[in-house]
């Protein structure tokens, strides 16, 4: 792969850790990474060239005049953590923050993780953190537990005294769960922290998961995070969801659970005033893409649609592959 690398700052760091984040499932991820950047007044240092990794879907119009292709930022970010003495001994890990504004290409993923892993190891990176969103069947006033999956057993144990939950299977979709296995690959460590999420919240920003993952972090690296923000944003957003599901419910006087007709109406309140990032809008036309050329593919993009809870919008399109292969068959 060619040179993607453009260096705006030279930087020497000591023994950095790498956060990457990008857009995900209730945007936690790249929230948890953004409110990080913001709070330690990290600096940019350097921008990966990603053209070759994506392919613009619209084109964006201004005064009626449409502007030239617009691709996804990808920036690097450095934090040098002041020393601290700990029984004489000096510890101190730098941060290197990866942000980017959308996930490439399915197909482009793999590489896309390893020329990120590449950079860092040329920075004597030996550690990776990413972040991710666990939907869950909490509400919305809950607190946050935090989720946790490593490369390795030993580092998992490590963690054991912050009495996180333990992720035992499944898949951490996109780049925040991919990169790590990459990570492993080249044999660095990596770890992700998944913060919990209404099942019914997953289409928007969720501050308790933030503060949930950002308070652990700090905790296993060592830092002095101030919080306060996202300490008024949940309550901000509680409030708000809480007006919602009184609405709902015709009065505050009703305190049983949310039932799943309620669950229903509120996705669809929410997702009134969100959007799914382009980045899964691409995964789902690949999906259908696949499926119509192998219908036992229908079953991942069955199970997309469901994870974004947006499968009603896809219904009449969904059931039209299996139509199609019917008539495929009748045909033979």
């Amino acid at each position: 792969m060619k040179n993607m690398l453009k260096i705006t700052r030279k930087v020497s760091l000591k023994n950095p850790y790498l956060i990457a984040a990008w857009p995900g499932m209730g945007n936690v991820a790249f929230k948890t990474a953004s409110y990080l950047i913001e709070t330690l007044h990290a600096q940019e240092f350097a921008i990966l060239q990603t053209a070759d990794l994506f392919y613009p879907e619209q084109a964006q119009v201004n005064d009626g005049i449409l502007d030239m292709p617009h691709f996804p930022k990808d920036k690097f970010f450095y934090w040098k953590q002041p020393v601290i003495k700990t029984h004489n001994k000096q510890t101190n890990n730098d941060l290197i923050i990866f942000l980017s504004e959308a996930q490439p290409s399915p197909d482009k993923g793999y590489l896309y993780a390893h020329k990120i892993l590449e950079i860092a190891e040329s920075l004597k990176v030996k550690r990776v953190f990413t972040f991710a969103a666990m939907p869950t069947p909490i509400e919305h006033t809950h607190v946050s537990s935090v989720w946790v999956s490593t490369t390795d057993r030993s580092l998992l144990l490590d963690m054991k005294h912050l009495n996180l939950k333990t992720m035992e299977a499944g898949p951490i979709s996109g780049l925040n769960g991919l990169l790590l296995s990459v990570a492993k690959e080249r044999g660095l460590e990596g770890i992700c922290l998944l913060g919990e999420i209404p099942l019914y919240t997953i289409q928007i920003d969720n501050p308790k998961a933030n503060f949930a993952i950002l308070d652990i972090l700090a905790r296993v690296i060592g830092l002095n995070l101030d919080l306060g923000e996202l300490r008024l944003q949940i309550q901000l957003q509680e409030e708000e969801i809480n007006k919602l599901i009184e609405y709902f419910r015709g009065g505050p006087e009703h305190k049983e659970a949310i039932s799943e007709d309620e669950i229903d109406r509120i996705k669809k309140s929410l997702q009134a005033f969100t959007k799914l990032p382009n980045s899964v809008r691409e995964t789902i036309e690949k999906l259908f893409e696949s499926a119509k050329k192998d219908i036992a593919k229908a079953q991942d993009l069955k199970k997309e649609l469901d994870k974004w809870s947006i499968y009603k919008d896809y219904e009449d399109r969904f059931l039209d592959l299996f139509k199609k292969e019917g008539q495929n068959t009748d045909n033979q």
